[in-house]
């Protein structure tokens, strides 16, 4: 699976998630610009992320995440 479908996959797990079809991400797209993105919707994301693709992300790989971008690369690198 390349980026762009990485990146589809989960603009299309967040547009669930927040129930908004129209929803748009980009890279730089962080908590601060989605209304409702709290730490328990934290946790929804990933774990649907995690159902999606199959992985189990580890707090180390998480902890450092800042925006949608470092969770498309984690899932790139994770995916392999």
């Amino acid at each position: 699976m390349d980026k762009q479908q990485i990146f589809d996959t989960v603009q299309e797990i967040f547009r669930d998630n927040f129930d908004d079809a129209e929803l748009t991400l980009t890279r730089e797209t962080c908590a601060d610009d989605i209304e409702g993105w709290d730490s328990l919707e934290q946790i929804n994301l990933l774990s649907a992320c995690e159902a999606e693709f199959g992985l189990r992300f580890q707090l180390s790989d998480i902890r450092g995440l800042r925006n949608v971008g470092d969770l498309i690369d984690l899932i790139e690198r994770l995916n392999g």
